[in-house]
């Protein structure tokens, strides 16, 4: 009698590569989402600290050069007129950025290729090259118009001093990261919604409606020594301020309408004439 021995082939079992249940995202979908998100919020903290930087560094070099004068950091040994046509080539750039950067059309061109909520950040950045490139290459006059002394010296400190405060009094009624236009990264960043600009009517807000450009132009206008290249300074930056805050004035109509018409009634636009603050 024979046997006869079943043989049982022995087959190696195909790797098990996780499936992803329907309806819920797989492992491999979830590594990457995380990989995403983590690249994202990368990105979003080295635009909050270049914006930091040089947004933060050339607005603080910036008021500097505006309390101590020129720097003197490049001196390219010109003689007074083209020293003087660099300096207004510095300030046009300067204004230029600025303008362009604000309006809404050169936003959205922009957001074609960088998320919105970057943008406000690049704006900073940007500015505050600028910023930097005019303080490093401006070239001092060897003319001097005015110089006062004794209590005239001390009178024009006093205002850059009351110029300081109202920037810092008006940062606060702001929030600094509004101040800088980074509220959108770090909404994103903590996972909230960003919420509409509301019209900010605390602080100076209730004496002038432009706060940040009166403390500018008190600044600009409270350096004792009046030479000749920072009267060209001055007088250029005087213009601009004034233009801008009247192209300011048309936007912020556009987006809030009868109220900031109405908040245009009752608080002047630079100078604080009323006696009694907007309630």
């Amino acid at each position: 009698m024979t046997s006869s021995v079943k043989r049982t082939e022995r087959r190696d079992k195909p790797h098990m590569v996780p499936q992803p249940v329907r309806g819920q995202p797989g492992l491999l979908q979830v590594d990457a989402t995380e990989g995403t998100v983590r690249r994202i919020n990368t990105v979003a903290y080295v635009m909050l600290v270049l914006a930091g930087l040089f947004g933060g560094g050339g607005l603080l070099a910036f008021m500097l050069f505006l309390l101590t004068g020129p720097f003197e950091l490049v001196n390219l040994g010109l003689d007074e007129t083209p020293a003087l046509l660099l300096n207004t080539f510095l300030c046009l750039a300067f204004f230029i950025q600025h303008s362009i950067m604000a309006r809404k059309p050169y936003r959205q061109q922009v957001a074609r290729f960088l998320p919105e909520k970057y943008y406000g950040a690049l704006y900073a950045i940007t500015s505050g090259v600028f910023a930097l490139a005019l303080v490093v290459f401006w070239q001092e006059s060897a003319y001097t118009l005015i110089a006062p002394q004794g209590l005239a010296h001390l009178f024009f400190r006093a205002v850059f001093v009351l110029s300081i405060a109202g920037v810092a009094w008006t940062i606060w009624a702001l929030g600094f990261f509004i101040n800088f236009r980074l509220r959108p990264i770090i909404d994103d960043l903590h996972g909230t919604e960003p919420q509409p600009m509301p019209l900010i009517v605390r602080g100076p807000y209730r004496w002038v409606r432009h706060p940040l450009y009166l403390s500018a132009l008190l600044m600009i206008w409270s350096y004792p020594d009046l030479t000749l290249d920072r009267l060209l300074l001055n007088l250029l930056f005087t213009v601009w301020v004034i233009v801008a805050t009247l192209l300011e004035e048309r936007d912020l109509v556009a987006v809030y309408g009868e109220e900031y018409r109405s908040y245009q009634r009752k608080v002047p636009m630079l100078i604080p004439w009323r006696v009694r603050p907007c309630q």
